[in-house]
């Protein structure tokens, strides 16, 4: 399997800032709409693991249901998705390695997994593969950051940068193993 993470962070490495909002995002003008490669990510892969938290997040914008690709939620408190999205997302939870084992048993390779607690968790355990990470010139000071505590240093290589909107920095990250 592929895992990969495709997320902005500000320059002082937060993902939202102290009141969890992500306003800041659109803080730099982007007149024609660049994507920044997300639509050509998003082609890559099979489908998308994320957390309760994001998932409430992307609910709570009050736009239609954003992905085309199947969406599992990893909670251990939801019990039911909105009947809207019945056959789009579905709830998984349990020990990482076993929720990856039922998504491939399922026919997904490439994974974007997303959302800040699964993206360390899945750090945590060594399972992130490929990071996109692209970096908004603001310093929030403090917020929900993107990555926490690790029980061993994880060794990535960077394999490309690119410069967005004249002031965006996206590097892209290989795990070396």
């Amino acid at each position: 399997m592929n895992l990969r993470v495709f997320i902005a962070t500000s320059l002082d490495g937060y993902i939202a800032d102290k009141n969890e909002e992500i306003d800041w995002l659109h803080a730099i003008p982007n007149p024609y709409g660049d994507d920044m490669g997300y639509s050509d990510f998003m082609q890559e892969i099979d489908a998308l693991v994320m957390g309760r938290n994001t998932f409430e997040t992307v609910l709570s914008i009050g736009i239609d249901w954003p992905y085309e690709k199947p969406v599992y939620v990893l909670s251990n408190s939801l019990t039911e998705i909105p009947a809207e999205l019945e056959g789009k997302v579905e709830l998984v939870g349990g020990p990482l390695k076993e929720v990856l084992a039922e998504l491939k048993a399922k026919g997904h390779y490439d994974l974007y997994i997303d959302g800040g607690k699964t993206i360390q968790s899945f750090l945590k355990e060594d399972l992130i593969d490929d990071l996109i990470i692209t970096t908004i010139p603001v310093l929030l000071g403090g917020g929900i950051s993107l990555f926490g505590e690790l029980p061993m240093p994880l060794q990535f290589a960077c394999f490309d940068t690119q410069i967005y909107l004249e002031k965006l920095v996206q590097c892209r990250y290989k795990r070396e193993r």
